[in-house]
């Protein structure tokens, strides 16, 4: 069949763009290998916070006391923790189903190889039917990425798939790095009773975050029980007999530590080969496709978008590449994506979200600043609501007020960025933010008091 837009991937960057093409009068269809939604909606973004949901509502019950509630006997049935966790994905999946076709594009499922001609071929059950598209739009994601020394076998040395379906909650695990798949999966199960213990390579957890969340996010999770051990590398993983010796290197020395299972969170590795890039000339480069900044690939007809590129591995950037990529493709003038306006956010307790430039990036810019921080203790709606811990942190530019980053570390905070969001692509400035009256009580007006203390005119502190 002949297609204006053949799509090759159904995560949040595919879907998106399949939908959005069609919306652009363009005949399109999506290829997939596996569920609709991709990782994201069915081994990642989706049923990792569901799980986290019910990490927090077991906490709540735990801590019932300190709102003044007494409940007894509160157990948490890990099996119908990750039955729910599952079923969410699955009905998220079934929901791209119905927009996909609400938006009248076609779902092609098997694996899929781009060719040269415009062509892509999809295996299904052993049998390989060519299409052929204007467009080919590459979207096919990334997977858990594998060290040489921390090679997975799913059982006792373990990825992200994994860890969502275990059978039960393990008695020790050791988590080999700490961004936001490693930081997630420690408070689920640290929550759920598992002695955790954190191996990060590099001085701070968290290590893209600015520091003083980092430092936080460490105190924090000392004080739920996560052991975290920074400046450390797993040097190798013995599998024999019932469960893991971890050799760690530090630089005290070497230390071994034994556990169920280990969960490798080093990062992602893009899904690049055998889809037919070599074959049709598409230049990659570190394990990344390499395109403009409309993503052209260099052969005419050919696109990348999402986590095969070097940009931000993140759902939110994935969509909105597929989005600027397609409606260029259908005559549009779309605005180039500010990459140093993406949001990031952690779902962990504490949260963590941020945008722009960290306190020390801002510095090394050579930016003169002003800095300002609001804690929640301070906060009337945190204490209420017994979520004390974390702040607000800004970052403006002394000369001109430009806001040049925001971190958060604290509840709900993943829902409060994107003012700083919208505000930094305003071009709005301090004085503005501070002048714009924030509700009282809430979490939110923190960032107002946050900016405030930048400028000295701090009140509730």
């Amino acid at each position: 069949m002949n297609y204006d837009v053949i799509v090759l991937g159904s995560g949040p960057g595919g879907y998106v763009t399949a939908i959005r093409a069609s919306q652009l009068g363009l005949k399109t269809a999506v290829v997939e290998k596996e569920s609709l939604g991709g990782v994201c909606l069915n081994w990642g973004c989706i049923p990792t916070k569901a799980l986290l949901k019910s990490a927090q509502v077991f906490e709540y019950i735990n801590h019932a006391e300190d709102y003044g509630i007494t409940v007894k006997d509160a157990n948490a049935d890990f099996t119908n923790i990750i039955k729910r966790s599952r079923d969410v994905a699955d009905g998220m999946s079934k929901g791209i189903d119905y927009l996909l076709k609400k938006n009248k594009v076609d779902v092609i499922n098997g694996y899929g190889k781009v060719k040269k001609g415009n062509k892509v071929s999809v295996t299904a059950d052993g049998t390989s039917t060519d299409y052929s598209a204007k467009h080919i739009i590459i979207a096919t994601g990334a997977r858990s990425r594998e060290l040489p020394n921390l090679q997975q076998d799913g059982k006792k040395v373990i990825g992200y798939r994994e860890a969502l379906i275990l059978p039960t909650a393990p008695k020790k695990m050791v988590i080999v790095g700490s961004g936001a798949i490693g930081v997630e999966f420690a408070y689920f199960y640290n929550s759920m009773g598992t002695d955790v213990t954190i191996v990060e390579f590099m001085p701070n957890i968290l290590p893209v975050e600015d520091i003083d969340i980092s430092k936080q996010l460490q105190r924090s999770f000392k004080k739920s029980g996560v052991k975290v051990m920074t400046n450390s590398s797993v040097e190798k993983v013995d599998t024999d007999g019932t469960g893991c010796k971890v050799l760690i290197k530090t630089k005290k020395g070497e230390e071994t530590i034994e556990c169920d299972i280990v969960l490798s969170a080093v990062g992602i590795a893009a899904n690049i080969e055998n889809i037919g890039l070599k074959e049709v000339g598409i230049k990659t480069e570190k394990g990344k496709i390499i395109v403009d900044g409309y993503y052209n690939t260099n052969i005419s007809g050919y696109y990348a978008i999402g986590d095969v590129l070097p940009t931000q591995a993140l759902a939110h950037v994935a969509s909105a590449e597929g989005i600027t990529c397609i409606e260029k493709i259908a005559g549009q003038s779309p605005e180039p994506i500010d990459y140093g306006n993406i949001p990031g956010c952690t779902y962990c307790s504490p949260e963590i979200a941020s945008v722009g430039l960290t306190e020390d990036a801002a510095k090394e810019a050579g930016h003169e600043i002003k800095v300002g921080k609001f804690p929640f203790t301070a906060s009337g709606k945190a204490s209420a609501a017994g979520h004390k811990d974390g702040f607000v942190k800004v970052i403006f530019d002394a000369k001109y007020g430009e806001w040049l980053g925001c971190h958060m570390i604290g509840y709900n905070v993943t829902e409060m960025i994107a003012e700083a969001v919208v505000a930094r692509k305003l071009e709005t400035t301090g004085h503005e933010v501070l002048k714009a009256i924030h509700p009282h009580p809430t979490m939110s007006e923190a960032v107002m008091e946050a900016v405030a203390d930048a400028y000295d005119e701090v009140i509730h502190m």
